[in-house]
């Protein structure tokens, strides 16, 4: 069967395929790794990502989103096609439509970028969609209904609070604090700590199986290793999650901040159906441990995980392809 439409979660962190009939075909890391005296790509994706820290100077393990939006275009355009390749197989006689999520605050000369480069990559054309509408849709709200719905979706180098409402975004705030945020607090947290230089992987890792947005009585422990900063020798540590909780804090609080701002900005008619039906969370750092808890506390409204949150932004892309013709007319017109 031939491929002719596939939706596309271009994450800073992670990239999501999903193709109508199919589901999600790609979940893999969005790296790529390039040999440096000719350029060339040597692998896309998870076998790129295992080279990160381990290569020899020759090969680079390069990110080509940051925040959220195209740092290099030569390297985001190779790893598109090679996304969409395995999409629709080597062999498709036809070019697919393309349905790619971008965050709220993109501009104008980034937008034409992605449609640039994912024609390039084989696309036939590319529809771009901001990234609350597409997780607000993959996470079961009704989009055109004309009560406000408030979703905070949370990546890897974006997060974007927006209040959605009758099939468009009433106040948006695209906030460049995210999960690789995390991984940095994490890791100067340690140095400063521990005199321990630890690598991204390491701190993802005990992000993954210890991180928690609060503190809490029952703590989960992670051990780690990395190079003593005095000596220069490996080092074991164990790290909890109430440490990774204060390590994590200042940008929470960032997010938090935003949520806030948007609010402000929100009719009050809005604010009071957002109140009713609470804050929904979205995207891969909704899966942090209490952090519906943690936006509760901060803004007193009650606050929900969607199902799946990762998955938010591609399930969004797929509802879009499933009514694509309805789409172009109306939201995908909609600057």
């Amino acid at each position: 069967m031939f491929t002719r439409k596939i939706g596309i979660d271009l994450g800073t962190a992670n990239t999501i395929v999903f193709v109508p009939g199919r589901g999600f075909i790609v979940n893999e890391p969005t790296i790529v790794a390039l040999s440096s005296p000719d350029n060339g790509v040597l692998a896309v994706g998870k076998e790129a990502k295992d080279m990160i820290g381990r290569t020899p100077d020759d090969i680079i393990a390069y990110r080509p989103m940051k925040d959220g939006v195209i740092a290099d275009y030569y390297i985001t355009k190779a790893m598109l096609r090679y996304f969409i390749t395995k999409a629709t197989g080597s062999f498709n006689l036809f070019r697919p439509e393309v349905v790619i999520s971008v965050p709220a605050g993109i501009s104008p000369t980034e937008r034409r970028a992605v449609v640039n480069a994912a024609r390039e990559a084989g696309a036939k054309d590319a529809y771009i969609v901001k990234e609350p509408i597409l997780a607000a849709l993959g996470a079961g709200v009704p989009i055109n209904n004309h009560s406000g719905n408030l979703i905070i979706n949370i990546g890897g180098g974006t997060s974007e609070v927006a209040v959605v409402a009758l099939g468009g975004i009433v106040a948006q705030s695209s906030l460049r604090v995210a999960g690789n945020k995390f991984d940095h607090a994490i890791m100067d947290y340690i140095k400063k700590k521990y005199g321990l230089h630890i690598g991204e992987q390491t701190a993802e890792a005990a992000k993954i199986e210890a991180g928690s947005a609060l503190p809490t009585k029952e703590r989960l422990e992670f051990k780690t290793r990395g190079r003593d900063m005095v000596s220069g020798l490996p080092r074991d540590i164990v790290i909890n999650s109430n440490e990774i909780a204060e390590a994590l804090n200042p940008y929470l609080l960032d997010i938090a901040a935003s949520v806030q701002d948007v609010f402000s900005r929100t009719p009050p008619e809005l604010v009071a159906d957002i109140m009713e039906k609470g804050l929904i969370l979205s995207g891969g750092g909704a899966q942090l441990r209490n952090i519906d808890e943690f936006f509760k506390r901060m803004t007193g409204v009650q606050a929900y995980i969607a199902d799946e949150p990762l998955f938010c932004v591609a399930k969004g892309t797929g509802l879009i392809l499933n009514h694509l013709e309805v789409y172009k007319r109306t939201l995908l017109n909609k600057r």
